[in-house]
């Protein structure tokens, strides 16, 4: 295609074929998140080459978990977030440790290496973000317990993440203790820098300008790209920095406003994000990985709803919540794939590899929005009556 790489045509062409697609998914009753993955597979450059450049699709998608994390912090105040995490922190650990365990063991089962098996586990110790909040309906996010333990426990896992990718990022030099230690400390300087960011610059000027809603949102969004770019000269992720720039601002009194003011930007670059997941995966080794992700996808979709809940219940949770919160949290992530192509860009994980996370982490993402939309409401639900927003 003579525009392939022009990012004006790469979104006419995934808002058009989303637009189709979703369409047919409500009539059909299927999840809308699904036909977005398809819509990459069918448009991406493995496929029918309406895109040629996946990365570039990729690269725009991420911006979708940005300010996912960002509005995340937005509703996290830092008294609440350390009230929280006290509630969710042995579930959060007890858990990471046996999804480790099981995508170790069914890597090494199927002939991959130590460093790779140990990877791989790791990328499957998380849950999605993206997934979690997207088929959770505002009321149940901020309002009911529910929402509240998934917020905990998807909390828990992004600080799990970022120590993981730190000790990726660590391996340049063959995981060296003092490149280790500082990475380690870049988290607590930028964390003061926002600190004193938003209380002597930002807090002024949204008090100063608070009824000029454009300038409100100019200010938030420039903030959460500023400080995400901010996070690479420290090493960090960008969306650990995004995370950090909406915890800041998390105590305004017009943090809220700021939140439901970016979710259809937030939702904008999400579709992308979908739609890269699917164009980025190279169709040619499906038959080499698909047998190995469809076991690691089975024992992902049926052991970690099961563990959860039991771990709820052990923590003297309410059994329809514990219930509840594992089927919503029972899929691979995002940050599978950031861990997975992190390791791969340092040489640590091979191309089978990386195929192999991204393969099991689209079947969980697939299967599990089944389970959620037809079980739970959800902003997607496929009927009326499972349809909340």
């Amino acid at each position: 295609m003579e525009h392939s790489g022009s990012l004006l045509y790469v979104i006419f062409i995934i808002f058009s074929g989303a637009a189709v697609l979703s369409t047919f998914s409500l009539f059909t009753r299927q999840s809308m998140l699904v036909s977005y993955i398809f819509l990459g597979v069918l448009i991406g450059p493995y496929c029918l080459g309406f895109i040629n450049d996946a990365e570039v699709v990729m690269q725009v998608g991420e911006v979708g978990i940005m300010f996912l994390l960002f509005l995340l912090g937005l509703h996290l105040q830092p008294s609440s977030l350390v009230k929280l995490l006290k509630k969710v922190t042995r579930i959060s650990i007890a858990s990471s440790i046996l999804f480790l365990i099981i995508g170790y063991s069914v890597s090494r089962a199927f002939g991959f290496g130590n460093a790779e098996s140990i990877v791989i586990g790791a990328a499957m110790m998380f849950s999605s973000t993206i997934i979690g909040l997207k088929l959770l309906p505002t009321t149940i996010l901020h309002h009911h317990h529910t929402g509240e333990m998934m917020i905990g426990i998807l909390l828990m896992q992004d600080i799990l993440a970022i120590i993981v990718l730190l000790g990726i990022n660590g391996a340049k030099d063959g995981f060296l203790l003092k490149d280790m230690f500082s990475v380690l400390l870049s988290l607590p300087a930028l964390m003061a820098i926002a600190y004193f960011a938003e209380k002597y610059i930002l807090s002024p000027l949204l008090n100063k300008f608070d009824q000029v809603q454009e300038y409100i949102f100019i200010l938030s969004v420039g903030w959460c790209l500023g400080l995400s770019q901010m996070s690479g000269l420290f090493n960090l992720s960008p969306e650990i920095g995004a995370f950090v720039a909406g915890v800041s601002l998390a105590s305004s009194n017009i943090s809220l406003f700021i939140a439901e003011s970016l979710k259809p930007l937030r939702d904008f670059f999400l579709v992308m994000f979908f739609a890269s997941i699917g164009a980025t995966f190279n169709l040619e080794y499906l038959p080499i990985v698909i047998i190995p992700a469809i076991i690691l996808s089975a024992a992902i979709l049926i052991l970690k709803p099961l563990i959860y809940s039991f771990l709820f219940k052990l923590e003297k949770e309410d059994k329809s919540v514990a219930n509840e919160v594992g089927i919503r949290l029972g899929q691979g992530s995002e940050f599978a794939l950031l861990v997975a192509k992190s390791a791969f860009t340092y040489s640590i994980i091979s191309s089978k590899a990386i195929y192999f996370v991204q393969a099991t982490t689209i079947l969980t993402f697939v299967i599990s929005s089944y389970f959620v939309i037809f079980l739970y409401p959800t902003p997607l639900g496929v009927s009326e009556k499972m349809r909340q927003n």
